[in-house]
């Protein structure tokens, strides 16, 4: 008797169970839908490639070229086929032709006059550079030299002075004979009596010497 009491109770709980977990009819319709379950659909997971990135290398630095020597090793300059002029008395610098051809100096001047001064020949001239006519100028004759021309057979009788110049760190007194070079690029040409025993020329290179602007 005991067992069917057991029986019963158990058949009741499992019919209870069954009712509540039932799906129920729909108040408005009385229709019976089943349950649904949330799941996961493909499309709503995102996929994400990583990429590998490469390694970061620190580059070298690219190496400098070593400066180019300014002077020999004897201590003599090195000058190019153009270079800076200084001249300390018009405190201007200007552009010079290096011909080691040349056997002197020239500068170009305009309104070159010979006059005496203490039983010695002395001429006042005006520099011309870049254009421009700078201040009379009075400086005593060295010595009166003939150029000719390789155009002409005329040859120039011109005066020598003595003007003090600077080109890099060297100042130096050395002869120009003047003559009006204002149509020249280069105002100035520097020749062999100033190049020799102080420089020597490489005319592959320009400005070797820096440029004097105080």
């Amino acid at each position: 008797m005991k067992h069917w009491k057991y029986l019963a109770i158990a058949i009741a709980a499992i019919s209870l169970s069954a009712c509540t977990s039932a799906p129920k009819p729909d108040e408005n319709t009385g229709v019976t839908t089943p349950p649904t379950f949330e799941q996961e659909t493909e499309e709503g997971v995102e996929e994400v490639v990583e990429v590998e990135e490469p390694e970061v290398k620190e580059e070298a630095p690219e190496a400098k070229p070593a400066p180019l020597p300014t002077k020999t090793k004897d201590g003599m300059l090195i000058l190019g086929e153009k270079e800076w002029v200084y001249f300390p008395k018009s405190k201007s610098s200007v552009r010079a032709r290096i011909d080691s051809g040349a056997t002197t100096s020239s500068l170009s001047a305009v309104e070159v006059k010979q006059f005496e001064r203490d039983g010695k020949e002395w001429v006042k001239f005006k520099p011309a550079f870049n254009g421009k006519v700078g201040k009379e100028i009075s400086l005593p004759v060295d010595r009166w030299a003939k150029i000719k021309q390789s155009s002409t057979d005329k040859a120039d009788r011109r005066a020598v002075v003595s003007v003090w110049i600077q080109v890099g760190d060297l100042k130096a007194k050395t002869e120009f004979t003047l003559v009006d070079r204002s149509h020249l690029s280069y105002p100035v040409l520097l020749g062999r009596s100033f190049v020799r025993d102080v420089a020597i020329v490489d005319v592959g290179r320009k400005y070797v010497q820096p440029k004097v602007t105080k």
